[in-house]
């Protein structure tokens, strides 16, 4: 803190002279007004000299210099007087500035006669007027009444200082002037730029206790600081406790004795908050003088006098006013000026103080206010000086115990009073406590009572005058527990019984003590000798207050009812009068003399101090069952020490719950038993620990929360102190890694605090953050008790050297600190030494945070000085001390003897932060990095550069080195270019900002050659300006010159480069041929330019990529890279847009062959007819393959015209892009009969521009077989459309042509198929989304019969509108036609009756067909020869509806052959001349009772063969019906019902029995009973065919069907799925297989699931039973679990199986070793065509052999091998496999362990046929999506591929959709669980509804 300033003449004019440049900077900045008043008050016409206005800024700075020139001059009291005025005045003065000015300016004496005659008020000295003759009685009785209140100021400071042992001087008392607050922020308030969240929104400048309201570096008297407050508003703060009542009311003494700094001429009048409390009614200012201040004997005229006098006068009254912080009204500052009250008005008390403070009443009076520093925001705006009174320090609680022993009249007083001085001092919560006056007079009592406490053992009592003579005995201390001991004070030497810990070790404690020693002082039991012997000191307090219990429970009712109303002051009738007695007795009342509303005077009490009754009144919530638990925590709230305005005021010191906190610990709880205890003698020990558990609880919700502010969580730690609780302390620190403090002042008290919760945390370790807080040295004493801390840091101004050299004396205590700061300070060599000093003795030290201080060069070598020493420092932050170069130099320096330096960083002068490694990486088995240097904004010059540079040559390895920011001239950065071959350097250096001009580039262009070491060289000229220069590996430089592969590259992009200046830079890289990269884009080059880099191409031999963009290049220039393209052979790549003047790229390839596909791509340009000729006449010179791509340009018709001319002379080319370049249709007509043109043309696909898909053509190298066209999205007119069909009939053989989406509608589209005849297609035309109306479709229906090779038509008018025309090259073919969702109606029917004949199969899909129409429909049917069948799909055809339009249409057309029903579509078959041999329900919700109608139609079908109701509810209905219908139907040979139900078998068995031709029985899912069993096993010999899969039965019956089977001599098919199989039936079917050899399909599938592992044999057996089945065509085994031994068994079976067509071996644990062997058995199975082998444990091995055997098995059409292990190398296997499967219709892959499927997708390409691609839930990326585009247009049949569960993104979603496009058979692909976000997916869904990201 800054020392204090003498109050002498010259100091005041030497202040100014010190701050003349500052306050004339600061005087600068005031308004005219400011300092015209200013200047009034030089005399005479030096000041009105220079008020004058100023015609500018200069005159206005000259004016203030000559008024502060005469100040300094001037005696000191004007000059006081003129740094008073100024402080006034003045706005945005600083902080220290102020504090210091209103130090010095304080000493001013208002009294005019000291005052310099200059300065004095000039008085008229006329002769007395009228006037005066009037005011003289006025003043004659002024000064009556100032008399008459003299002795009442006097008999009060008789009755106050009455017991005082010590006298009360102003001049004795300190106080801290504070800076007035008028509306600026609070000074202060963030200590620097590290400090985080040090401001919070809302807060006043006040903190409670002592309030941290201004600086607390200076400090004046009190009788100084009242000094000059004559007509102000003075507050005058101080704690409750620190004598402000005294201290006013001694002023008024002084006052009284014509003393002290209120002049005596002023009404001295001093009123008590406390008082005007119980003032209720309005008072006039009469009132308020002569009724409640001192009453006048006058009469009326005498008091209207005298007001009229203080109205007139309003200079010359004084206002006291004592206590606002216990005044129950709130006063409030007026926002506005508002008019003058009328004095003589009776207003409420609280107006009337206001309008005294506003001014609005008696303007120009004095006031003087005291009060808490919390209330002071109340006081905000109106006050003009603010100042605080400060506590005691340890002389002054040193000097103070002394006098009260000695006062006490002690024979041993002196010594005793050192005795207790010594405990107290040694004491923290006592000398906390003793700061204050009043409670250092009780901390005294409660020494008194300890030390002369009466105890004699062997006598039995003792008097305390023996005592003194002979010595006291002391109680030993409570938790010590060892004997009493004896304490001599007649020698002085003190030997304590008790250490201060053991009795003072909560504030609460401290109070029950002192509770006892009030209670010791009752004269009425003074002499008893009834306390038990050999007591602690605990235990004799709690003895002394059950002594009290009645007495002190009444006390603590008023004290808690005091509380809850706000209540310190009470009237007698409000106490008992006995304990009223006890209380005046014992000292714990004091007396108050209190003026009614009348004007009569009562006494009143109070407690002798606020926190007596807070103490008083938490014994009360913690004993009595009166206050409940509702009220304790509407209490119970923390307090923060940052008050807003809006703050609930109260009177007392918000002490409660600390109290309430110490009486919860355990150590207290006797006491509260004792005062809890009833007077029926019933102890209240549960209730008081039930109470006590609640605020526990209370407590944790608080430790828990972390929404507490600094100040909160401070209190909180108060709080678990008092309770003693550790368990507490650690849910404090256990969510609050570190403790932040933030503009608050901190006391010893709080460390202690502090120290309590953090030693609770352990090894884990903690940190303290202060910010801002003021902090007495005295806190650093006591700052080593917070043990394990892990983090400490300081950030303030007000922390300097003094406070680093103290705290350096105890940081070497922190064994655990890791991090440290001391930032944001004022710390400078001196202090920077010190801290170095102490921190090395902290190893263990990490971070170390010294920025934002005043260390300058010295400080910093002496914190560099210890890195050695501190082997655990991670990073030391030095930024912002004034440093300079030679600090830096000294750090860089410190890199060869410190090695684990790993970052040297400075910012220009701001910035410093040194980073170290660890020694641990050193041994672990990483690569050390190397370190790295930045040294950003440094100005240097050419010598500075040569000093940093030789400093930096002399460094270790560096990995980067960063100079941005230099802004170095050209020496400069050639004095570092030639140091920079010397710098170890392995990655790069930054010169960002440090280069300005094209010779600075040249500079450093010539390192690339000049330093073998550098690699890359990136520069950057234009804003912002970048310069990196990048160093080859380390390896790469140990390898030898001539082998080692020399890669650079050079950036020059943004250099403003011209082309006279390419030549310079070539001159500069010399003959250099590494150079591997170039990029000059963004220059100015031009076309020349450009033609200086094209000339240089062949010396750069390894050049791979120039970039010339940007660089204004225009036409001529594209057609010199076009010629570069055709004459360089090692230049592959032109990449050009916007004509040149964009994008111009170029890339090479070491490869110069000239088979190479070169590429050269022009897009965004605006293409010219002769821009274009040009182009391709200089492109058509190109031997190599070449592709064009001429996207996103502008080509007319007429530049389409001249591509087209040119096109055959191009005979290199193989693929022109021009998407997004068709400007209209006519264009793409043009651009189609290159067609015609060109026989190399392969597929010509084009859109409009304003599509997003591609437009393109591509060409073969020889002449085409086949081509392709495709032309969407366009508008065609009848011109277009002829000269288009008349291009397709002059064009070659199409495979297909693509016409959706045109908009042709029923007219174009009719005039297309027209000329379908004439056109030479071979494979499909789409011509979908055209707009076709049922007339269109069915003009599309009847090519069928019109054109001899179209063999299907498939058309839909719903959503997706689809119209495909497909093409075969067979004569008689096949002819389907498929019409869905279309709406016919019944003359669209007859229409397609007449085209039927034509076709083979007619497929009508969901097109609302009413079914009479579909009856009409098939009575005009007609069959031939070959068969037609038709197929109608509708909703309404379910249940009793279907089984009506059966009946229709069999009564209606008798050429029907077979018909059915599934689900809801009507199956029809028609053949000339037979009769209904087939008739299914199969899935369509029949009912047993409606299938009667069907009973006359089977009736008249005497050759039904075939008869199909499975997958319906029959039951015994429908069973009926079978009995009925069986026997007529002699014909009948398959019979299925499957279904799930109970009693149809029963019903018919017999029926069946006698049904002799049945020969195929399906009667799956039905349970069988044994009756059934017997009857059914009669029928088995003649059965072909038996499905009982799924069937219930008994076991004995389950058995006998399976004997049964022995029996089937001629059984070919046989299905047992999912049978219950024992041992003991397995036995039995495997006998039974022995005995058929006829068997072709065997289902077994999920048998061996109930066999277990005890029947594996048994499996076995049963599989070698299948030796037999030689003719066996389908066997399904799935879910045997059969492994290895299994497959074993299997293989031998194999051979024997030639005819094998399907085989269904999932789910049986297959190894991939057996894997690899069954393919390898199958080579025999030359006929199939489906294998299934999902879900086994098949690897890479199974798909090689997979590669070797499939190619063979060349009838596979179904590939399932999900739920297997590939891995990459075995898709790569089944990829080669699949290339030969010509047949392959259907492939599963889903989760097969791999998402690497490219090679399998890209294989599906050789299979033509294939239908089905399943790949989900393999995690494939878009790679295999892309793929799969590729293959799909080549792959036709494909309807359905899965890539469900994936990580597809858009990318591969947008490229499905391209595809897409060129597959009109495909109907869904599923994408559900891939990247693609919802947004895209809508997007996609719009452009191709066929994808599919649900999960359905």
């Amino acid at each position: 803190m800054d020392e204090e300033l003498d109050p002498d003449d010259k100091n005041v004019n030497s202040v100014l002279a010190q701050e003349f440049t500052e306050l004339l900077a600061i005087l600068s900045r005031q308004s005219t007004e400011v300092i015209m008043k200013l200047c009034q008050m030089m005399p005479g016409d030096a000041g009105w000299n220079i008020i004058q206005p100023a015609s500018s800024s200069a005159e206005l700075t000259k004016h203030i210099k000559t008024m502060l020139d005469y100040f300094m001059l001037a005696n000191a009291a004007d000059c006081r007087k003129f740094l008073e005025a100024m402080c006034m005045l003045c706005e945005d003065i600083p902080m220290h500035l102020e504090s210091r000015l209103m130090s010095v300016a304080g000493y001013a004496n208002d009294d005019c006669e000291s005052s310099s005659p200059t300065l004095k008020e000039e008085m008229p000295t006329s002769p007395l007027s009228e006037r005066q003759l009037v005011k003289r009685p006025r003043i004659d009785h002024w000064e009556q009444y100032i008399a008459a209140v003299v002795p009442l100021l006097l008999k009060r400071w008789e009755r106050l200082s009455e017991h005082l042992v010590g006298k009360v001087l102003l001049e004795n008392v300190w106080v801290s002037p504070r800076t007035v607050n008028r509306g600026r922020d609070r000074p202060d308030q963030t200590p620097g730029p590290g400090d985080r969240g040090s401001r919070t929104p809302g807060i006043s400048l006040i903190s409670e206790p002592d309030g941290d309201y201004g600086s607390l570096e200076t400090r004046v008297t009190l009788e100084t600081f009242l000094q000059g407050c004559a007509g102000k508003v003075t507050v005058l703060l101080g704690q409750s406790g620190s004598g402000k009542t005294l201290l006013m009311s001694s002023l008024g003494q002084q006052w009284a004795r014509r003393l002290g700094p209120i002049p005596s001429s002023f009404l001295f009048v001093l009123l008590e908050f406390r008082q005007l409390n119980f003032v209720s009614r309005p008072l006039s200012l009469s009132d308020l003088l002569f009724r409640h201040y001192l009453p006048l004997k006058g009469d009326d005229d005498e008091k209207r006098s005298i007001v009229d006098y203080l109205i007139s006068n309003p200079e010359q009254i004084c206002w006291v006013l004592d206590g606002y912080d216990e005044f129950h009204s709130k006063l409030t500052r007026q926002q506005v000026q508002k008019k003058v009250l009328d004095p003589k008005k009776p207003l409420p008390v609280a107006d009337l103080i206001s309008g005294l403070l506003n001014r609005q009443l008696l303007p120009g009076c004095t006031v003087v206010v005291t009060c808490r520093a919390r209330d002071v925001t109340d006081l905000e705006g109106v006050s003009d000086k603010v100042g605080q009174l400060l506590g005691w320090d340890c002389n002054e609680i040193k000097e103070y115990v002394h006098n009260f022993f000695a006062a006490k009249g002690h024979g041993t007083g002196r010594a005793l009073g050192r005795q207790a001085a010594d405990l107290l001092l040694s004491t923290q919560h006592l000398l906390a406590m003793s700061s204050l006056p009043a409670l250092c007079n009780i901390c005294c009592i409660c020494l008194e009572y300890l030390l002369l406490e009466e105890r004699d053992d062997e006598k039995g009592s003792m008097t305390r005058e023996k005592a003194r003579e002979k010595g006291v005995q002391m109680p030993g201390g409570g938790r010590g527990g060892g004997g009493d001991k004896v304490m001599d004070v007649t020698n002085g030497e003190a030997q304590l019984p008790f250490t201060p810990a053991q009795i003072f070790s909560t504030h609460t404690q401290v109070y029950l003590t002192v509770l006892g020693a009030f209670l010791s002082c009752d004269p009425e039991k003074r002499g008893r000798n009834d306390t038990p012997k050999n007591m602690t000191t605990q235990q004799s307090i709690v003895h002394t207050l059950s002594q009290y219990q009645p007495e002190l429970c009444e006390l603590s009712q008023l004290a808690w009812k005091g509380l809850e109303g706000g209540k310190i002051v009470f009237l007698e009738e409000d106490i008992s009068q006995d304990v009223l007695k006890f209380s005046i007795r014992t000292g714990l009342f004091s007396q108050v003399e209190l003026r009614r509303e009348d004007g009569t005077l009562v006494n009143s009490y109070s407690f002798i101090h606020l926190t007596i009754q807070e103490f008083l009144a938490a014994l009360r919530v913690m004993t009595s069952q009166e206050v409940s638990d509702t009220q304790l925590k509407k209490r119970f709230s923390l307090k923060t020490r940052w008050m807003t305005k809006s703050d609930q005021r109260t009177v007392f010191t918000d002490s409660l719950h600390l109290y309430v906190c110490g009486l919860a610990s355990p150590h207290c709880t006797e006491a509260l038993v004792q005062l809890a205890t009833t007077s029926g003698g019933t102890g209240g020990s549960n209730w008081v620990q039930k109470r006590q558990a609640l605020v526990v609880k209370l407590l944790k919700n608080l430790c828990n929360s972390n929404t507490l502010t600094g100040p909160k969580v401070l209190e909180l730690c108060h709080c678990v102190q008092e309770s003693q609780n550790q368990q507490l302390a650690q849910q404090v620190v256990g969510t609050r890694r570190t403790l932040e403090l933030r503009n608050i002042r901190v006391l010893p008290s709080d460390i202690d605090a502090l120290a309590f919760v953090v030693n609770s945390v352990g090894d884990n370790g903690i940190g303290l953050d202060f910010g801002a807080c003021s902090m007495e040295l005295e806190c650093l004493d006591v700052l080593p008790r917070c043990q394990y801390i892990h983090y400490l840091c300081f950030r303030s101004r007000k922390y300097g050297d003094k406070f680093a050299e103290k705290l350096s004396s105890i940081l070497p205590n922190f064994t655990t600190l890791r991090k440290f700061g001391f930032c944001g300070a004022s710390l400078t060599t001196t202090g920077a030494a010190c801290l170095a000093s102490a921190l090395q003795k902290c190893p263990d030290i990490t971070e170390i945070n010294l920025s934002d201080n005043n260390l300058k060069d010295a400080g910093i070598e002496h914190v560099a000085d210890v890195f050695t020493k501190l082997p655990r420092l991670e990073s030391l932050m030095l930024g912002r001390n004034n440093s300079s170069l030679k600090a830096v130099d000294y750090l860089i320096g410190k890199m060869s003897s410190c090695s684990n330096i790993q970052r040297i960083f400075a910012d220009g002068m701001k910035e410093l932060e040194v980073t170290f490694s660890q020694n641990s990486d050193f041994n672990s088995h990483k690569t050390k990095s190397e370190p790295t240097i930045s040294l950003l904004n440094q100005k240097w010059s050419k010598p500075e550069m040569q000093t940093i540079a030789e400093a930096l040559a002399c460094c270790p390895t560096l990995s980067v080195l960063d100079l941005t920011g230099g802004q170095w001239d050209v020496e400069t950065l050639k004095m570092l270019t030639q140091f920079l071959p010397k710098f170890k350097v392995t990655q790069k250096i930054i010169l960002n900002d440090s280069c300005s001009s094209v010779k600075d580039l040249v500079i450093l262009t010539a390192l690339l050659p000049g330093c073998p070491a550098v690699r890359e060289l990136h520069i950057r000229l234009q804003s912002p300006v970048q310069v990196s220069i990048v160093f080859s590996e380390r390896k790469e430089r140990e390898k030898p010159a001539e082998s080692a592969e020399r890669s650079k590259m050079l950036c020059l992009s943004r250099c403003g480069l011209l082309p006279p200046d390419m030549q310079r830079v070539w001159r500069s890289l010399g003959t250099s041929s590494d150079l591997t990269l170039l990029d000059l884009s963004n220059n100015s080059l031009g076309n020349k330019g450009l033609k200086k880099l094209l000339d240089i191409l062949p010396h750069l031999s390894n050049i791979q990529e120039i970039d010339a963009s940007n660089n204004g290049i225009g036409m001529e220039g594209v057609v010199m890279l076009a010629g570069a393209l055709c004459s360089h052979n090692n230049l592959t790549q032109i990449h050009i847009s916007h004509g040149g003047s964009e994008q111009v790229t170029l890339k090479f390839s070491p490869d110069e062959s000239h088979d190479k596909i070169r590429m050269f791509r022009t897009n965004y340009s605006n293409l010219e007819p002769s821009h274009v000729t040009t182009l391709c006449k200089r492109l058509a010179q190109c031997r190599s393959h070449l592709e064009l791509d001429l996207s996103h340009s502008s080509l007319t018709a007429e530049a389409i015209g001249n591509l087209l001319k040119i096109l055959p002379k191009m005979k290199s080319l193989q693929r022109l892009d021009v998407s997004h370049s068709i400007t209209s249709t006519a264009a793409a007509v043009i651009l189609v009969s290159c067609l015609t043109v060109s026989e190399r043309v392969t597929s010509v696909v084009l859109r409009p521009q304003t599509e997003e898909t591609e437009s393109f053509i591509h060409f073969d190298s020889v002449k085409a077989e086949h081509a392709s066209c495709s032309l969407t999205h366009f508008s065609w007119n009848d011109v277009n459309l002829e000269r288009l069909l008349k291009i397709l009939q002059q064009g070659p053989r199409l495979s297909h042509l693509d016409l959706s989406s045109n908009q042709l509608e029923d007219k174009g589209v009719k005039r297309f198929l027209d000329s379908l005849p004439k056109l030479k297609i071979t494979s499909w035309v789409n011509l979908s989304n055209n707009s076709l109306t049922q007339q269109g479709l069915l003009n599309a229906a009847s090519t069928l019969r019109a054109c001899g090779n179209v063999s299907g038509v498939e058309v839909c008018m719903g959503a997706e509108e689809r119209c495909l025309i497909w093409f075969t090259q067979c004569e008689d073919c096949d002819k389907t036609l498929s019409i869905s969702e279309s709406s016919l109606e019944r003359d669209h029917l007859v229409r397609l009756a007449e085209i039927c004949p034509s076709l083979t199969k007619l497929e009508l899909k969901n097109n609302s067909l009413d079914s009479d129409w579909i009856e009409d429909f098939v009575r005009l049917l007609n069959s031939n020869e070959r068969g037609f069948s038709v197929s109608f799909e509708e909703r309404s055809i379910r249940s009793e509806e279907a089984i009506d339009l059966v009946c229709r249409c069999l009564d209606h057309n008798h050429n029907i052959h077979s018909i059915k029903v599934r689900y809801n579509t009507l199956h029809l078959s028609l053949l000339k001349s037979t009769g209904l041999t087939s008739l299914s329900l199969v899935n369509c919700a029949v009912k047993g009772y409606q299938l009667e109608p069907l009973m006359s139609i089977i009736q008249k079908c005497p050759l039904l063969t075939e008869l199909d109701f499975s997958h319906n509810t029959l039951g015994l209905d429908g069973a009926v019906f079978l009995c009925t219908i069986l026997p007529l139907l002699p014909n009948l040979t398959s019979l299925s019902i499957g279904s799930k139900e109970t009693c149809v078998v029963e019903e018919i068995s017999e029926a069946l029995l006698q049904a002799t031709a049945i020969q195929c029985l399906n009667l799956a899912g039905h349970v069988i009973g044994d009756p059934a069993v017997q009857t059914m096993t009669r029928m088995f010999p003649r059965l072909r065919s038996l499905n009982l899969s799924h069937c219930a039965r008994s076991p004995a019956g389950g058995l006998q069907l399976i004997k049964a089977l022995g029996e089937c001599a001629g059984l070919e098919g046989l299905c047992l799925d999912s049978w219950q199989l024992n041992e003991e039936s397995v036995a039995c079917l495997a006998q039974s297989l022995r005995k058929i050899n006829s068997i072709r399909c065997l289902k077994l599938n999920k048998v061996a699931a109930a066999v277990g592992q005890s029947g594996a044999n048994s499996l076995l057996d049963l599989l070698s039973a299948m030796e037999g089945l030689t003719r066996i065509e389908e066997i399904g085994l799935e879910g045997w679990r059969m492994a290895d031994r299994g497959i074993e068994q299997l293989i031998r079976l194999l051979p024997f199986w030639t005819e094998l067509r399907k085989i269904s071996l999932s789910e049986n644990l297959i190894s991939d070793q057996s894997g690899d062997k069954l393919l390898q058995a199958m080579i025999s199975c030359s006929h199939l065509e489906e294998l299934h082998v999902w879900s086994n444990r098949l690897g890479n091995l199974t798909a090689a052999r997979m590669a070797l055997v499939l190619p063979s098995l060349t009838h596979i059409t179904v590939l399932n091998i999900s739920e297997n292990c590939l891995g990459p190398e075995g898709s790569t296997s089944l990829s080669k496999a699949i290339m030969c499967m010509k047949n392959l219709t259907k492939i599963l892959l889903t989760s097969v362990g791999t998402p690497e499927l490219c090679a399998v997708a890209a294989s599906l390409a050789h299979c033509p046929l294939i239908q089905d691609v399943g790949l989900g839930w393999n995690n494939c990326g878009d790679d295999v999506a892309v793929e799969l585009s590729r293959v799909m247009p080549l792959c036709q049949k494909l309807n359905r591929i899965d890539l469900e569960s994936n990580s597809v993104s858009v990318i591969g979603a947008e490229a499905l959709v391209r595809a897409l496009q060129s597959c009109p058979a495909l109907q869904f692909i599923r994408l559900w669980r891939n990247k693609v976000s919802s947004s895209e997916v809508q997007r996609l869904l719009l452009q191709d509804r066929r994808l599919n990201f649900s999960s359905t």
